[in-house]
């Protein structure tokens, strides 16, 4: 309690040193040492669980709102006015005023105006947010932050021109790899109505806005997940984890990114276990395409030796691990490319004046 602009501790005179139990039901704080109770008139902050009608088991019984959100303009302590509720706690049927208009349209009606329009901007971006991360089973830490950086971006109107859903898109995205546990775009554009490529400028133009960062992402960061998703044993994961590792830290595979390494590592790994994976269920997984897996693995297998840890069982020697060999460049495959004719995927496109020059010879 405060007195005279001074804050006085409530501890029992005879234990100063003891706890307090607080008896909610009374409003008393008790010494747990002597029993004497040392304050009254506790004030509960909880939520007020009482209700006043019949005691219906289908009645909601708080009747206290939700909880303050600081994110909105006005704390979220505006009124709301609900539908009419009969006595058996049933929605009632709306009614017609005394003036000739529905009460429902008029709840309605005062409603809006009782949000802000930026407030209902921020509400309906908010369950965008939480929507999407409910669906990729996202914590509440990083729906939070979410949340806050829509607000941010909001409030600074620097993306003007940009949808909502776009930019909430893109705040989940920096979420997830600001909170450590970053997810792909596709990933994202999976739970989103948003395509990749508008995420993607809205999460540049966002890190421009804020002049805020991201850790870079590593093949770390997917690899637990992917295999847990291929229902992989953990020596598969283990044997993968130190394949992408040693192939990132000795520059085998320059310039790919860490989500199709990983790809490649598992499906190298699972090769050389009983545990078999194919490149089209790592790929559907981790969302990259099959001639992607191929080419990092290609770039892997060359000292695939070297990139497997110590002890590994080996159920499929490396000599037989399947092998990808490209086709060779010529300039009849080309010119059957130009005309939709070729049936190789791997060759080269000659522009026009090449294959005339090729025909002529």
């Amino acid at each position: 309690m405060s007195i005279g602009g001074y804050m006085q501790l409530v501890c029992c005179p005879s234990h100063p040193d003891a706890d307090l139990i607080e008896d909610h039901r009374a409003g008393d704080q008790i010494c747990s040492e002597c029993g004497l109770v040392v304050g009254d008139r506790v004030i509960d902050v909880g939520s007020e669980w009482r209700t006043f009608s019949n005691e219906k088991a289908n009645s909601d019984p708080s009747r206290v709102g939700s909880a303050e959100n600081p994110l909105f303009n006005g704390s979220d302590l505006s009124t709301l006015v609900g539908p009419a509720v009969s006595a058996s706690g049933a929605s009632a049927h709306p009614s017609t005023t005394a003036g000739g208009g529905n009460a429902a349209d008029m709840i309605k009606y005062q409603n809006r105006r009782a949000l802000s329009n930026s407030d209902r901007t921020l509400l309906n971006a908010f369950r965008e947010i939480g929507g999407m991360a409910d669906k990729i089973n996202l914590g509440q830490a990083i729906t939070d932050r979410a949340n806050y950086l829509f607000k941010q971006v909001h409030d600074g109107r620097s993306l003007k021109g940009r949808s909502n859903d776009a930019i909430a898109s893109a705040s989940l995205y920096i979420a997830c790899r600001q909170e450590g546990v970053p997810r792909t775009f596709k990933e994202i554009c999976a739970v989103s109505r948003i395509s990749k490529k508008e995420i993607g400028r809205c999460f540049k133009l966002i890190l421009r806005a804020l002049e805020t960062s991201v850790e870079l992402i590593t093949t770390g960061d997917f690899m637990s997940r992917f295999c847990a998703n291929l229902n992989l044993p953990n020596t598969v994961m283990k044997a993968a984890t130190c394949i992408a590792k040693k192939a990132v830290e000795t520059d085998i595979v320059p310039g790919r990114s860490p989500i199709s390494v990983a790809a490649a590592a598992i499906y190298m790994a699972s090769q050389a276990s009983e545990c078999k994976k194919s490149q089209k269920e790592i790929g559907d997984v981790a969302g990259v395409a099959e001639v992607t897996i191929r080419q990092s693995y290609k770039l892997l297998y060359q000292k695939a030796r070297e990139l497997f840890p110590e002890g590994f069982h080996f159920v499929t020697p490396i000599e037989q691990l399947p092998q990808f060999k490209s086709m060779t460049w010529s300039p009849v495959c080309c010119f059957m490319h130009s005309h939709s004719l070729c049936t190789y995927p791997y060759c080269r496109h000659l522009n026009t004046a090449t294959l005339l020059a090729f025909s002529n010879n």
